[in-house]
């Protein structure tokens, strides 16, 4: 395959990655309104970003009992994990 088209795919899938933190942002933000999360875009939201987050909220409790810092720690793994396919893609690709 060409370099143009490894780039192109790799840009499709770092720009997924970004809706998905921008999706995981705005998950987090709603909790902080009441009744938010029992909208039609938060129960939207909740089953999109929810599956993500609660492996890390089962291992990193909250802070002070009350402050939830998971959602920071899987924004930073959804980051490498976009880094990892990017990387494993144009190795994949750029063999044939």
């Amino acid at each position: 395959m060409s370099g143009d088209t490894i780039l192109n795919i790799q840009h499709y899938i770092s720009q997924l990655g970004v809706i998905y933190q921008y999706l995981v942002i705005a998950y987090v933000l709603l909790s902080w309104l009441p009744s938010a999360r029992e909208s039609f875009i938060g129960e939207i939201l909740s089953k999109l970003v929810e599956p993500y987050l609660s492996p890390f909220r089962r291992f990193i409790p909250p802070i002070a009992g009350m402050i939830d810092i998971s959602p920071i720690v899987a924004l930073i793994a959804l980051r490498f994990v976009v880094m990892g396919i990017n990387t494993v893609v144009g190795y994949l690709l750029g063999m044939f």
